[in-house]
């Protein structure tokens, strides 16, 4: 494998806080130069120079936001993107229950408009369609906006902007409710994205927006749901400010259980007659410290520790003549493999649901990916969970392999071997 630095203009260094303009930015966590985690290789790519990006993380002594200090190029990242939320029952599921509580807070009727940004293959446009709304999604990845375009799915391949939403607003009318699901943390100029929703969005309409809690991230030590694509990590404080610089008013503040610990919020452009919530949730994060540095000076000896302890579970299984593979050729595992230089020394291949990377290896330590059978065909004493965040649904699915001895293994926030009969 050559590495291969990259350069202006594919990556950018971050200055300014991109919430707040200052430039009170202190770096408290470097992960190292790494590659993109959802490169997927051919086998034809293997002997080729390889990009890798630098990936350190800043904190804003001004408002409080936690941020990437490099943003690689969209184009790189997203053009052909491989996550896809069909091929999970539990994101099916929580993607109906989202349709359902954003469709009763506006009391959506049929044909109102339903604009989800970063809409990927469709699964949540679908869903608000059953509830008769005329749905539009906006995606730049050219596979996803094509499959979903495929399958009924009327989608955008472009990035959202204001330009775009003033050209869909003119086009399709106001949108009652604009949906954004984990997209939020991709975008960089947070400043265009808020105004463009605000310019789309109908008087009477609601944004709804999900993405991973700064709270959940810090406390559960989550450093592998960090990455290139990820520009931001959001808690509730620099986010109320952000969004009122724009016109929009942040209400209804909810945790859920998804992705190791997200939150769901909405917005309006009427100012709501309470917070509901909003203040509770900004409390708290104060009495966590989220606003104080030392907070996220601390991170980094969590981090090490959690390399610290994989490695060392691993080598001592290998010594031991266990045979670990990975389940899950996720971004979030590519970044912890990566990050821990974990080859096909220690996990000689990886399973994964997902046809589109079956055959292709990850990017940076080119362990190999195989369909799911391959682990009731093997047996391998253990199954690192690289999509821990799946770790419930994954360890009901494979049942077999677990009556017949085999074992998971979650590595964060600590390193736990999982038995058949407790909880994950």
């Amino acid at each position: 494998m050559t590495q291969e630095l990259a350069t202006k203009p594919e990556v950018l260094q971050v200055d300014n806080c991109r919430a707040c303009d200052n430039k009170n930015l202190t770096t408290f966590l470097q992960l190292g130069p790494t590659p993109i985690p959802n490169g997927f290789l051919e086998a034809s790519e293997l002997n080729q120079a390889e990009k890798f990006y630098p990936l350190d993380v800043s904190f804003c002594g001004e408002c409080g936001m936690v941020q990437l200090g490099h943003v690689v190029d969209p184009n790189v990242m997203f053009k052909n993107y491989v996550y896809v939320p069909s091929t999970s029952t539990t994101m099916v599921q929580h993607f109906g229950e989202l349709a359902t509580d954003a469709t009763q807070r506006v009391n959506l009727e049929t044909g109102d408009l339903v604009v989800d940004i970063g809409s990927n293959d469709g699964t949540l446009l679908k869903a608000f369609k059953r509830y008769g709304a005329t749905i539009l999604g906006v995606d730049p990845a050219t596979n996803l906006a094509t499959l979903a375009n495929e399958q009924g799915v009327p989608t955008i391949n472009e990035l959202f902007d204001k330009n775009l939403a003033l050209s869909i607003r003119s086009q399709h009318g106001p949108a009652r409710v604009i949906s954004a699901t984990n997209v939020v943390a991709h975008v960089h100029n947070l400043h265009d994205f808020f105004e463009g929703v605000h310019d789309l969005l109908a008087d009477n309409g609601k944004l709804v927006m999900e993405f991973p809690y700064l709270v959940n991230l810090i406390e559960g030590g989550e450093f592998d749901t960090i990455y290139q694509e990820h520009l931001s990590y959001l808690s509730i404080n620099p986010l109320q400010k952000l969004l009122a610089q724009h016109g929009l008013n942040l209400t209804s503040p909810r945790l859920i259980d998804i992705h190791g610990g997200s939150i769901r919020v909405f917005a309006t452009k009427s100012k709501p007659e309470s917070d509901d919530g909003v203040t509770a949730f900004i409390t708290t994060e104060r009495e966590k410290g989220m606003l104080d540095l030392e907070t996220y000076s601390r991170f980094q000896m969590d981090v090490n520790r959690v390399r610290h302890d994989l490695v060392e579970a691993l080598w001592s299984l290998r010594f031991a003549d266990r045979k670990v593979v990975g389940y899950g050729a996720s971004a979030k595992g590519n970044i912890l493999t990566n990050y821990c230089r974990i080859g096909v020394e220690s996990l000689p291949y990886i399973v994964d649901s997902i046809p589109y990377k079956q055959g292709k290896y990850t990017p940076g330590m080119h362990i190999p990916i195989y369909p799911e059978d391959q682990l009731l065909e093997d047996q391998p004493d253990y199954a690192l969970l690289l999509a821990w965040n799946f770790a419930d649904e994954i360890v009901q699915k494979q049942g077999t392999f677990q009556k017949r001895g085999g074992k998971f293994i979650r590595p964060i926030p600590v390193l736990k071997v999982i038995h058949p009969s407790r909880k994950v």
